[in-house]
């Protein structure tokens, strides 16, 4: 991962996840330094891109929901070519190890919804290495403390974010950060 990119998440434990043009707008007044975009269309997505970058933010782009980007790895490709992002989150196995290759930060989003998810977290990470995992829903501080013991990266609680004692214990539980659409955890 890059050094710069793991210092931004160390020194601002909260990042704004953004789902519209209000949330874009809002999150650029805020200290946070990492955004992850989670709305747009392939005619837009570098003019999102473009407004983070030009406030000295790093972004990263949700593969998954991009509209009329593929699942294939191609999208990734344009995704380097084409914005200025920094990274990419995504489900997609496939599109992490591209974006590895492209030397992207990558983001693998996994859920722990249940047992059985949680079993296969550790499969699935060992099959592309991601830079962080991110963890859904971040609200679970015990689950946030097993799977940082199970995978060597960082790991991002994300989902449900919605109040300040969510935070803490999420980063008592061992993440790095926590990423949250809730502006107000923005700007706590």
């Amino acid at each position: 991962m890059k050094q710069s990119f793991y210092d931004a998440l160390t020194d601002c434990p909260v990042v704004a996840a953004i789902k519209d043009d209000k949330g874009l707008y809002r999150c650029l007044e805020s200290e946070i330094k990492i955004v992850f975009i989670l709305y747009g269309d392939i005619v837009r997505i570098a003019d999102i891109v473009d407004c983070i970058k030009e406030k000295g933010k790093l972004a990263v782009v949700h593969m998954d929901l991009v509209t009329g980007l593929s699942g294939k790895e191609v999208a990734v490709d344009f995704i380097k070519k084409s914005t200025r992002a920094d990274g990419i989150i995504s489900t997609k196995s496939s599109l992490i190890r591209r974006a590895r290759e492209l030397d992207l930060v990558t983001i693998l989003r996994l859920f722990a919804i249940d047992s059985m998810a949680f079993d296969n977290i550790k499969k699935q990470y060992e099959a592309v290495l991601p830079d962080i995992v991110e963890i859904l829903p971040g609200i679970m501080p015990r689950i946030i403390k097993k799977i940082t013991h199970l995978v060597p990266s960082p790991v991002i609680a994300g989902g449900m974010i919605v109040e300040k004692s969510d935070v803490i214990a999420a980063i008592d539980a061992g993440a790095i950060s926590i990423s949250s659409t809730n502006q107000d955890i923005w700007f706590i």
